[in-house]
């Protein structure tokens, strides 16, 4: 049995070009990064600015308080992939004694001060900048310091990010209402909004770059430097003035301005498992980039019929597949030591391949590896099948808040490919810093309160991020960069696509379009950490034979609708032909590819 066909009519084209091309979760990110293109810069420097952007236009969806994980290769032999790493550890002060015994907390926060690891964003796209790029500091921040200063039409999602929030803002978050509410009232979607304390701030980046005596990797390292410094002295002053959290009290964050001076990005290597003839390349399991692998693994056993989530089986058989490799990830990943190579190899996948059976499971199964004794699973705090939820959660005192996450792919003529993942900072995750302009960004929330854990909320190591980006290699080539908003539901979206694209034939765009699903099934990543047993989030257009016949096997469904899950972008290179892709997702119009 083959694939079920591809849609028929498609929401975009499949994008060609031999210039370059660029797809990303803004148009206007995507507008940017074709520009620079255009300008001769690299694939490099187009993400760098491309992600400066984003910073500015999408605020509910990251901002230069959160942190980053990207994968890329560069056109120079040898083109080994490499992790570009922006995640910020915890705070020095950012102990499971104070968090417990001072603040009386049995979770992190989903919202505020005590939630921040250390930005990470910026620093990583400067050493990007640095060691691959060939801009200046002050060509790359061009574009965001200009929509930033100048204005730009407010996306709705915005606009309806803020006005949930207002009353946040107006009663415990004064210093957000003043950046958000200037008119007493959240912005209006298309209405024109500026940010003129992060112009002034990248600006004295660029400055900074200018003033350096070096040559132009002193100059991007004199920038980074003054990112620290100022970042570091506004924060520490700020947070220790108590305020609103997640959990309706207030508390004083903990984050000092030795904190960010300390940190450094860095390069790591990826992690790598085989499929149907292609290299998939994630992250390591810092991130939750194995479950994919793991996922890959799994399926890889079984014929093609078991793989096409347009049928019942296939779907059911993916969702179980998920389940099982989000039950390892909650056992075993972590900033730790990690048995990877047990987890990813056949003997594991062989393992959890035979307990897919024929009902859906409603139980939390890690699976064992030899010669280690199991951490203990998280709390199970079970909801109802309720919401799609289909982003990263970070609660105000509602706790009914969400954001997300953004994403960008970038590939040049020369050969040289970006997958990157920004997030963290959300205009709602806490209080809006005075003289930046921005906010701190929660990735604590996905730490554990249990010293046994290896999540365990520990001072300089970082948090297991669900920010997962994919390259994907063909004879060790690179043929492919995506990814996807959506917290843990990151690799979920990702694999169907790559099912489609790798087992089925269809090109990127189609993969995109069609219809896809996730699992609730699992302890989730963010504040409250609820899970639903058996639960499945699925779009309708999977059909009424597969959606009752997923029912029928025990699956506790949730109907998102028709257009509601997955934010995937993808670029692509032929390496015969020196053809190039790209592909976006049209849920949401947001997202948009771009190229020549």
């Amino acid at each position: 049995m083959t694939f079920t066909a591809p849609p028929a009519h498609l929401t975009r084209p499949d994008l060609q070009g031999t210039h370059g091309t660029a797809a990303s979760t803004h148009w206007l990110a995507t507008a940017t990064a074709q520009s620079v293109l255009e300008r001769d810069g690299n694939a490099f420097d187009a993400g760098c600015a491309a992600a400066f952007v984003l910073h500015v236009v999408e605020p509910h969806l990251n901002g230069p308080g959160g942190d980053l994980v990207g994968l890329f290769a560069t056109a120079q032999a040898p083109a080994a992939p490499q992790v570009l790493m922006g995640q910020g550890p915890a705070p020095a002060g950012a102990t499971i004694e104070h968090y417990r015994d001072h603040e009386g907390l049995e979770l992190v926060p989903g919202s505020g001060a005590l939630a921040a690891a250390v930005p990470g964003a910026v620093d990583a796209w400067l050493l990007l900048l640095r060691d691959h790029g060939t801009w200046s500091v002050r060509d790359v921040l061009a574009y965001a310091v200009g929509y930033a200063r100048d204005g730009h039409p407010v996306l709705p999602a915005v606009a309806a990010a803020v006005e949930r929030v207002a009353d946040l803002f107006g009663r415990h978050w004064p210093t957000s209402a003043a950046r958000w509410l200037p008119h007493g009232r959240p912005p209006q979607a298309g209405e024109t909004i500026t940010n003129p304390e992060y112009a002034d701030l990248l600006d004295a980046l660029a400055d900074a770059a200018d003033a350096s005596p070096g040559d132009r990797a002193a100059s991007v390292d004199a920038a980074r430097d003054a990112w620290r410094t100022r970042v570091g002295a506004a924060v520490e002053p700020f947070v220790r003035t108590p305020h609103r959290h997640s959990d309706g009290r207030d508390h004083a964050g903990v984050i000092t301005a030795a904190d960010v001076e300390s940190f450094r990005a860095s390069y790591e290597q990826p992690t790598t498992a085989q499929f149907r003839g292609r290299t998939v390349v994630k992250p390591g399991a810092w991130t939750q980039g194995p479950v994919l692998l793991q996922s890959l693994r799994i399926l890889d056993g079984f014929d093609d019929d078991r793989l096409d989530v347009a049928t019942e089986l296939g779907a059911h058989t993916v969702l179980e597949t998920l389940k099982l490799a989000l039950a390892d990830r909650d056992v075993w990943y972590g900033d730790a030591e990690v048995p990877l190579s047990d987890l990813l190899s056949e003997e594991h996948a062989a393992g959890r391949r035979a307990l897919i059976g024929e009902r859906a499971s409603h139980e939390v199964r890690p699976g064992v590896v030899p010669g280690r004794t199991a951490p203990p699973l998280p709390p199970l705090r079970t909801t109802g099948p309720t919401s799609s939820d289909t982003g990263e959660p970070t609660v105000a005192s509602s706790g009914a808040v969400k954001g997300d996450t953004c994403h960008l792919d970038v590939v040049d003529r020369w050969g040289n490919m970006l997958s990157a993942t920004p997030s963290g900072g959300w205009l709602t995750s806490s209080p809006t810093v005075p003289g930046l302009g921005f906010c701190l960004g929660t990735r604590l929330q996905m730490t554990w309160l249990d010293a046994d854990s290896p999540s365990a909320l520990t001072p300089g190591v970082r948090p297991r991020t669900t920010l997962s980006p994919t390259l994907v290699l063909a004879d060790g080539v690179p043929v492919l960069a995506c990814g996807t908003p959506g917290g843990d539901q990151q690799d979920q979206w990702q694999l169907p696509f790559l099912l489609r694209v790798l087992a089925g034939g269809w090109t990127p765009q189609q993969a995109i379009d069609a219809p896809t699903l996730h699992t609730t099934s699992a302890v989730g990543s963010f504040w409250p950490r609820t899970w639903v047993p058996g639960g499945a989030v699925v779009e309708d257009r999977l059909g009424a034979d597969v959606l009752a016949g997923l029912a029928e096997r025990g699956h506790a469904l949730t109907l998102a609708g028709d257009w509601a899950l997955g934010r995937l972008t993808a670029v692509t290179r032929d390496p015969a032909t020196g053809v190039l892709g790209a592909a976006a997702n049209p849920r949401g119009q947001q997202g948009y590819a771009a190229g020549r």
